[in-house]
């Protein structure tokens, strides 16, 4: 009689045990945004406070998807040299490549288009990094240049599109 209760309490230890393991989040590197700016005075003088947002939007990105649980963001200074280097929207994958060398499995790339100080326009793109296709893309248009509007934008994508509960999924 002792075995039957025995192997029943393993069994439902075991249960218990499968029912209780969740699988780690993905793991996700978040590339630094890119800019493109062809407003004239970006033309003329540089795009001087846009370069500082950039790395504002960079970080706000990788905090709040860090602190919502669904990702493990990497930390993605050992290749941040050679992505900062390359034109990620167009180097043919080697952004895939960077994401790969820090075993990520997701990879998130990002540019803002800047026409004029009142026409901005803040994309990101979540790819597979195993197949190189395209999980989601996101983008929203800004209106004025201004360290306020960059992270609104940015939350409205994190919170509406990036964590949002269906967005990318077939319905």
């Amino acid at each position: 009689m002792r075995a039957p209760i025995c192997l029943l309490i393993c069994f439902m230890a075991l249960l218990l045990t499968a029912s209780g393991a969740r699988a780690d989040p993905p793991k996700l590197a978040v590339f630094d945004f890119e800019l493109i700016d062809t407003s004239l005075p970006g033309e003329f003088y540089g795009s001087k406070p846009e370069e500082a947002r950039l790395d504002r939007i960079g970080e706000q990105l990788r905090k709040e998807l860090t602190e919502s649980g669904r990702f493990q963001v990497l930390d993605i200074a050992p290749v941040r040299d050679a992505a900062r280097h390359a034109n990620l929207q167009a180097c043919g994958g080697c952004d895939l490549k960077l994401a790969g060398e820090l075993g990520a499995e997701l990879e998130i790339t990002g540019m803002v288009q800047k026409v004029s100080n009142l026409i901005i326009n803040l994309n990101i793109y979540l790819r597979d990094v195993k197949t190189g296709n395209m999980i989601t893309a996101a983008s929203a248009d800004m209106r004025g240049n201004t360290d306020e509007s960059w992270t609104r934008t940015m939350n409205y994508l994190i919170r509406n599109r990036l964590l949002a509960p269906n967005y990318g999924k077939p319905e």
